[in-house]
């Protein structure tokens, strides 16, 4: 439980920030002045004002929102799919494994950033393209995770009585075999948001992600690599937030498998 605390603290205060942006008394994270290009910090500007004299601050935060946003909507999304899918194969086998999980794992012959880079080139850049490039790219993970995990609890002694007490299959399935099986699943879930977090912000760097002038991690470290030598601390921040989400999502989701897994938490 204490390994909890700590992560869990650092992930709900970002997510936190990230949803009070509108709230917060912030500058507009879009508003350019080049009289204030490049200034350090300041008061009213904290961490200072990047290439186009944009708060650094503010456009951190906004960006954390936008960031956060994306990952967490294709990690969900993918999740449902992808649970869906590796709960009916493992359930019915042969058949039921070809037609869902065997399918998307074609999806895992392509390289990740590829793949992306590909379908967002075709269809263009932007959130909803993120969105949906995420998502398919992910399903596969949890499609296979949720698989191998059914098929080694659908022949435990609970679920047997279970069956045995007239339960029907969706119950079985969504009731009794689900729960059980949260541990990995939570852990696919810090992993998949995690991933998707460094893919936005890659291809918001390469400029096939959010589009400018929308505040994004990605696209500040892409601005500040170009003004790296006259101003080090621009490209300091959205990294070190990068770094600090990621590592947070992490920890907390191994925290809460070690909580939630039965064979764990006696130890």
């Amino acid at each position: 439980m204490r390994r909890l605390i700590l992560p869990a603290g650092v992930v709900g205060l970002i997510v936190l920030v990230a949803l009070a942006a509108p709230l917060l008394p912030l500058p507009d994270p879009i508003r350019q002045d080049v009289a204030q290009r490049l200034a350090g910090p300041m008061s009213g500007s904290w961490l200072g004002r990047d290439e186009f004299g944009r708060d650094v601050l503010s456009r951190l935060i906004w960006g954390a929102r936008t960031s956060l946003s994306v990952a967490f909507a294709s990690a969900v999304v993918a999740g449902l799919f992808g649970v869906t899918l590796g709960l009916i194969g493992g359930w019915t086998r042969s058949w039921g494994a070809f037609l869902t999980v065997r399918s998307v794992e074609i999806i895992m012959c392509f390289p990740p950033v590829l793949l992306a880079l590909l379908v967002v080139t075709l269809l263009g850049p932007g959130a909803g393209t993120l969105l949906l490039v995420l998502s398919v790219l992910y399903v596969p993970g949890f499609a296979r995770v949720t698989y191998a995990e059914v098929l080694a609890v659908k022949g435990r002694d609970y679920v047997e009585a279970t069956r045995a007490l007239g339960a029907t299959s969706t119950h079985l399935l969504f009731r009794t075999v689900l729960p059980n099986i949260a541990g990995p699943l939570l852990v696919q879930f810090s992993l998949a948001v995690a991933a998707a977090v460094v893919i936005e912000s890659g291809l918001s760097f390469l400029g096939l992600g959010v589009v400018p002038p929308s505040p994004s991690w990605g696209l500040m470290i892409r601005g500040a690599r170009a003004t790296m030598e006259q101003a080090p601390l621009l490209l300091l921040w959205p990294c070190a937030a990068l770094t600090l989400t990621i590592l947070a999502m992490n920890l907390l989701c191994d925290a809460l498998r070690d909580l939630l897994d039965p064979r764990t938490a006696e130890h």
